[in-house]
């Protein structure tokens, strides 16, 4: 069996009265993410460890963000294409660890939620997905609550 490792990070922007979408459920909140998807930065983080650990490169490079095609695109659609060019190469998915930083509002609980939705959209167990929250104690932009950043780590397989 080939096991393989991929690390992702994003990062966006918060802005007033924009739709927060993270982990591809829709957050209550007055501030959301600025970008030319629907800026789930969760979900965009893990479609890059994924591309990673294909060695696919990124998903700016499959879904660029000069192309109109993209513009305000629901992010699972973006997910499910790129689990399947990491099915189509062989691989499947071991499991994803994730860790968004937010100051506000409180993720937690809408952990849950996040997890089955993601884990549907990938046809994986929702026990194959960790998905933790941390503010950054108030430092730097996501303790500023001028934008929310995200990380992941997943394990991808291919039986030789």
């Amino acid at each position: 069996m080939k096991i393989k490792v991929g690390f992702g990070f994003d990062v966006h922007q918060l802005e007033e009265g924009k739709d927060f979408w993270l982990g591809g459920i829709k957050i209550p909140h007055h501030k959301g993410a600025v970008g030319h998807s629907d800026a789930d930065v969760l979900i965009h983080t893990i479609c890059d460890a994924l591309l990673g650990a294909a060695n696919l490169r990124d998903i700016g490079f499959h879904f660029p963000p000069t192309d109109n095609k993209y513009k305000g695109i629901d992010s699972k659609i973006l997910l499910k294409d790129v689990v399947k060019l990491i099915t189509d190469k062989g691989y499947s998915i071991g499991n994803i660890d994730a860790t968004i930083a937010l100051q506000q509002p409180k993720i937690n609980p809408h952990i849950p939620e996040m997890k089955n939705t993601l884990a549907t959209v990938m046809q994986i167990d929702v026990e194959d997905i960790s998905i933790k929250a941390t503010t950054t104690e108030q430092l730097g932009f996501e303790g500023r609550e001028e934008g929310v950043s995200a990380y992941a780590v997943v394990l991808i397989q291919k039986s030789c």
